[in-house]
């Protein structure tokens, strides 16, 4: 388990290149037949991937140890997104089937997650979340076709895409943790442009279905303070409360973002105009 502090935003505008990805950017997500799990203090969430080839995956009791628990999920809820190829997730002992593109929630108290691939030839890339949580809300899986959906942006400011929000209260119950899915149309290149923050929440993003010269520059800091990481297929941002988080990339591509905080409204954004950006 890597584990993140906070930071602070007047010490985050001190950092140069190499600090800003040492505190806010996670390279590796997915290794194969195994888990990768990175902790943050920000709003105390996890954030990993787990990419079951030959061997199915088990996050086991030496994370409950980490954290002071039994077991992972005894005082935890938790998000998935597949963005491979068919999978299998096992939630004590019930198997559920998640798809390319298909979601899983998984509430507190689960004892036993176990992450299997259907064919190893197309292994799946089960990317999740994890927040703390004060009761259990029922298991569920999610499809593209259940998720609440919004197609927003406009191809003249080079951001029509489609919001799929997956783990959203409009589609179940959770205790704070929020996910979505979001694709940006041909010839689209900014994810939020007008960008935002919002103070009762931080959010991480997650890139992907970037080829290996596709690159995104995502924008962070302060609105009148914003630096940019250059971030590659497959790897995440961590983003504070206090921070913008817009991207535009090099052709088009696809993220996961998720959130926890002291609210679950979609909406509650403090925008930001382009022309007070600095």
């Amino acid at each position: 388990m890597q584990v993140r502090q906070s930071i602070h935003s007047d010490h985050a505008r001190q950092l140069d290149t190499a600090g800003l990805r040492r505190e806010f950017l996670i390279e590796n997500i997915f290794t194969a037949d195994n888990y990768t799990m990175t902790y943050s203090h920000i709003d105390r969430i996890i954030v990993g991937g787990v990419m079951p080839v030959r061997e199915s995956v088990t996050i086991g009791s030496e994370v409950g140890k980490q954290l002071g628990v039994s077991y992972f999920l005894e005082r935890r809820e938790l998000g998935v997104i597949n963005i491979g190829g068919p999978g299998l997730i096992e939630v004590d002992g019930k198997a559920w089937e998640i798809g390319n593109q298909q979601a899983l929630y998984v509430g507190m108290g689960a004892q036993s997650v176990v992450f299997k691939s259907v064919d190893a030839s197309q292994p799946a890339k089960f990317y999740y979340n994890s927040a703390p949580a004060h009761m259990r809300y029922p298991d569920k899986k999610i499809t593209l076709e259940e998720a609440s959906s919004a197609t927003l942006g406009d191809p003249a400011t080079s951001n029509r895409r489609t919001i799929n929000k997956f783990i959203v209260p409009d589609v179940l119950p959770t205790c704070q943790l929020t996910m979505g899915l979001t694709k940006l149309e041909e010839g689209s290149l900014w994810n939020t442009m007008p960008c935002h923050t919002h103070e009762r929440r931080m959010e991480v993003y997650f890139y992907f279905d970037m080829d290996e010269e596709t690159a995104v520059f995502h924008m962070m800091g302060q609105p009148q303070e914003t630096r940019h990481l250059l971030v590659h297929n497959e790897q995440a941002v961590i983003s504070p409360s206090w921070s913008i988080h817009a991207g535009v990339g090099t052709k088009r591509y696809t993220f996961i973002w998720g959130m926890v905080g002291e609210n679950q409204v979609f909406d509650d954004m403090d925008h930001v105009k382009v022309s007070e950006l600095r």
